[in-house]
């Protein structure tokens, strides 16, 4: 019975964690779309915009995961930047019916998440 109250909590914290990375995401790109509407960005600062949004998410997510859970910190951060990546990917296919990026591109995408998730969480 315990053992089920823990994992409902580690669900919690990592369910938590995700929003907050999705609520930060969305803010950031509102700012972005406000910036692309005032200034008239190019494609190029508008795809780097959108990294960087990616990797500062990431890496917010893995600090905040790797203060909730104190053990193997780069272990969750990673878990968390992978998760972050998959809900984005399902959204993006769900929206666009179908894969529109080539495989290299959704690589470096997922490795960047992961990445940043892992450096948020041995930060922490």
């Amino acid at each position: 019975m315990e053992r089920t109250e823990g994992n409902n909590k580690i669900v919690w914290k990592v369910l938590s964690t995700l929003l907050i990375m999705y609520i930060v995401t969305g803010a950031a790109l509102f700012l972005l779309a406000f910036l692309l509407y005032k200034m008239e960005l190019t494609e190029n600062i508008v795809t780097i915009g959108i990294m960087v949004i990616y990797v500062v998410s990431g890496l917010l997510g893995g600090i905040i995961i790797g203060k909730r859970m104190k053990r193997r910190k780069f272990l969750w951060g990673i878990m968390v930047g992978a998760a972050y990546f998959l809900v984005l990917m399902i959204g993006s296919v769900l929206m666009n019916r179908g894969l529109t990026s080539d495989g290299l591109h959704m690589a470096m995408t997922l490795l960047m998440c992961m990445g940043a998730g892992m450096i948020g969480g041995m930060v922490s």
